[in-house]
């Protein structure tokens, strides 16, 4: 009998794929227009875990995918304000690439939503995920924004001494 460790590496790694699943649903979702429940039952039973077009998809954690996705959509009003907010002046979230402000929409999501999972943790996997599809300066501008918003949405998190 094996033990899982005390860490559960599985978890982190099902909840990585549906953070990157997640953008890529909420990017369709923006480009192409596509409806909440079309884009669940689409990522639910042909991307989560699945091979598209020769890719083989890392196994998602499903409810959690479901959440970012539809959280960001019910929660996009007070959600773009903030990020339009934490964006350079002049450059409002409507003149980001889609790519990018799925990114966005997704971290602010748990940022204001999912206190369970610390603020530094959204950022760091959040910025994984945009590194898997741009380039380093825009790596570093979700990186900026999605800190701006941590440190409003969670001061108290960065209040704190470090331990």
């Amino acid at each position: 009998m094996t033990r899982a460790p005390k860490t559960d590496d599985r978890k982190a790694n099902k909840r990585g794929a549906a953070r990157l699943a997640a953008v890529q649903a909420l990017y369709q979702m923006d480009i192409a227009g596509t409806s909440l429940s079309d884009i669940l039952a689409e990522f639910e039973s042909h991307w989560l875990g699945g091979e598209v077009e020769g890719s083989k998809y890392l196994p998602a954690e499903a409810a959690f995918f479901r959440d970012i996705v539809g959280g960001a959509v019910r929660e996009q009003r007070k959600l773009d304000p903030l990020i339009d907010a934490a964006l350079n002046s002049g450059w409002p979230l409507k003149r980001v690439e889609a790519l990018l402000r799925a990114v966005l929409r997704a971290g602010a999501f748990e940022l204001d939503q999912r206190k369970d999972i610390p603020a530094r943790v959204v950022v760091s996997e959040y910025v994984d995920v945009a590194n898997a599809f741009v380039d380093r300066d825009e790596t570093g501008m979700v990186n900026a924004v999605l800190d701006a918003l941590a440190r409003q949405l969670r001061a108290a998190e960065f209040d704190r001494a470090p331990g």
